[in-house]
């Protein structure tokens, strides 16, 4: 089960563990790093995610070297933000600053397309998956 555990990425492992540990360990978190050799603190977040369904998110990226994506494409971001600015519209009662807009994420792909961005410059990853793999762009 170890091996199983280590082969998943760190939500799908906390929820697997908390799944062993309701199953084979009564629920107690002692018991199951004491059967399964597991880190107490992963089963004990992983419980009650599995009990309500919230996933808790770390602060590995708060603390990472990687540089945002902006950061590394800074005229791939500035096009962006001129493509949603142009788009977007007051809070019609003007009681707030936000501003809202109808753009979706594939016409906003398509108009980085048109003014000549290529498809590396901006493709990033999220939740594992990739714009090009979601079916978003077309080339």
């Amino acid at each position: 089960m170890r091996l199983a555990a280590s082969k998943i990425n760190r939500v799908e492992r906390r929820g697997f563990q908390a799944q062993m540990t309701l199953k084979y360990c009564q629920g107690r978190a002692r018991l199951a790093q004491t059967v399964f050799d597991w880190g107490r603190e992963n089963i004990e977040l992983g419980l009650p995610e599995k009990r309500t369904g919230i996933i808790c998110v770390g602060l590995e990226s708060a603390f990472s070297t990687a540089k945002p994506w902006q950061e590394k494409q800074p005229l791939v971001a500035l096009s962006l933000r001129q493509i949603v600015e142009s788009d977007s519209q007051q809070d019609p009662t003007f009681k707030t600053s936000l501003a809202y807009t109808r753009l979706t994420a594939t016409s906003a792909l398509e108009k980085l397309k048109e003014q000549g961005f290529s498809q590396e410059q901006y493709l990033r990853q999220y939740n594992g998956t990739s714009i090009e793999s979601n079916g978003l762009w077309s080339s």
